[in-house]
């Protein structure tokens, strides 16, 4: 790991996932988590203001990143819900089947190694009635759009540590087993449309 990956991209990425805009991208998803919970990518903590104490037993997040952890250390000690860091792959969670109520996804499929794979454990973990909520910037659906974001992502991943434009985030939660309660994709005012494609929703297993 060299310097910029460790100490200025977790930073520069970390500050684009905090601006006003995402925040209130956040703020229609995480409020929606009921009992035991596992957020994967939990990293600088961004999420954890956005927790219900009154329907959150426990917030379990899991990050392989410890220059990411290292950005959260004062949000995870001000947390308002019980939390739990695990260090560890989201593509090997460490953690019992049917074991969580809701999982939380949230700007973290554009950087996993392999998102179907991590998605599939989120699914072996989840209780049979649990749901995911997703929030997730990715592949636009434009063709003209997708073609920047395929020029722009060797570029983009390297600035931004290993995230990605191209993910197709619907169709990876369709591959991983899961059926959409709610599903909406959508360009976020104000952002470039490469990197302002999203997609949010309710997702259960099938």
């Amino acid at each position: 790991m060299n310097l910029y990956s460790r100490y200025i991209g977790p930073k520069f990425v970390s500050c684009l996932c905090s601006m006003k805009d995402i925040e209130a991208e956040r703020e229609r998803v995480v409020p929606l988590a009921q009992g035991v919970v596992l957020e994967i990518g939990i990293g600088p903590g961004l999420n954890l203001p956005f927790y219900n104490p009154g329907q959150v037993t426990k917030v379990i997040g899991v990050d392989p990143s410890r220059a990411f952890l290292n950005l959260g250390e004062v949000r995870h000690r001000a947390s308002r819900v019980p939390l739990e860091i695990i260090r560890a792959q989201a593509e090997a969670l460490p953690l019992g089947d049917a074991s969580i109520d809701t999982a939380v996804v949230t700007y973290t499929l554009c950087s996993v190694q392999d998102p179907v794979q991590a998605l599939r454990e989120v699914r072996r973990v989840l209780k049979p009635e649990g749901r995911v909520l997703f929030l997730e910037h990715g592949l636009s659906p434009e063709p003209g759009v997708a073609r920047w974001q395929y020029r722009l992502n060797p570029i983009w991943r390297s600035l931004a540590v290993g995230c990605n434009l191209t993910r197709p985030v619907a169709e990876l939660l369709r591959q991983a087993g899961f059926r959409f309660e709610n599903v909406e994709e959508y360009y976020v005012d104000g952002a470039p449309r490469p990197i302002g494609f999203h997609c949010r929703g309710v997702a259960k297993v099938t």
